[in-house]
């Protein structure tokens, strides 16, 4: 059996519209060249893939099987696709970020890059954005992603709200003063974490300190103190709910991109541009 592109492509536009008419205006066919691919499509799988009424189109178990298969078979065409419709680019890269960006926002640039860039080459470098900035001024990194504070420019990636965390025995909400544990000096989750506390009127300590996230969760798994992170970065059994025990909710930090202009144009214009990708 051999699944035809144009098929899979035509089925899941509908799969996305449910609607045969709908789906026609994505794919820029007429209904009934998207009817014929649809029955071509099934007659090649030996089964029906949509459950038809006059309104409304759902998907049949075989559709469901054959929606996970079609959607992997289409990116990895388009990536080989544009891949070898890139030019050839080689070099090396110093990539830096903090470890919670590098973790959770990272890792599909750097699987998308070797692939578009198989002979160019990454080297990362994981630090707090307080350190980052200046490495990147002196021309020893090539370009950060960054939690942006005054004074640093770049470019704005997206903003990330920030949640508070404490471990689920909850010993450290019912201590007076509140343990926090917090960033390192100078950082802005350390501002913005110092502000909401100041508004919220609570009687704290600052029980810990870490130059990193795994540090501060650390502390907070083991229940001695509380602490305000990304969102993208907490653990979701972690994060207390808005206005725990009178917590305000902290600023949500900018993320930014940031460049030495002297770095290899071309690769860091690819990694800006996959960078912006992210969802």
């Amino acid at each position: 059996m051999q699944l035809d592109h144009a098929l899979l492509r035509t089925f899941i536009a509908c799969v996305d519209a449910m609607s045969f008419n709908r789906a026609a205006q994505h794919v820029h066919r007429s209904p009934a060249t998207v009817s014929t691919h649809i029955a071509r499509l099934e007659q090649e799988v030996g089964a029906a893939l949509f459950l038809r009424d006059t309104r409304n189109l759902a998907l049949t178990r075989a559709g469901e099987r054959l929606e996970g298969y079609a959607r992997r078979i289409l990116r990895l065409h388009d990536e080989a696709a544009e891949s070898f419709g890139r030019p050839a680019i080689r070099g090396t890269i110093t990539i830096g970020a903090p470890d919670d960006y590098i973790s959770q926002f990272l890792p599909s640039v750097f699987r998308r890059f070797g692939l578009l860039y198989p002979q160019a080459e990454i080297r990362v470098f994981c630090a707090q954005s307080t350190a980052l900035v200046p490495l990147v001024a002196a021309g020893e990194i090539d370009l950060a992603v960054v939690t942006r504070s005054t004074g640093v420019g770049g470019r704005l990636i997206r903003r990330e709200p920030m949640v508070w965390i404490a471990a689920r025995n909850g010993v450290a909400l019912e201590k007076e003063p509140l343990p926090v544990a917090l960033f390192e000096p100078g950082s802005e989750a350390r501002r913005v974490t110092l502000a909401a506390l100041a508004q919220s009127n609570l009687p704290y300590r600052a029980a810990y300190e870490s130059f990193s996230l795994a540090g501060l969760l650390t502390i907070v798994e083991a229940g001695l103190a509380i602490a305000a992170v990304t969102k993208l970065s907490a653990p979701p059994e972690l994060i207390l709910p808005p206005g725990a025990v009178g917590l305000k909710a902290p600023e949500s930090l900018d993320i930014a991109l940031i460049r030495n202009p002297a770095a290899n144009q071309q690769l860091s214009d690819a990694v800006e541009e996959l960078v912006m990708q992210v969802p």
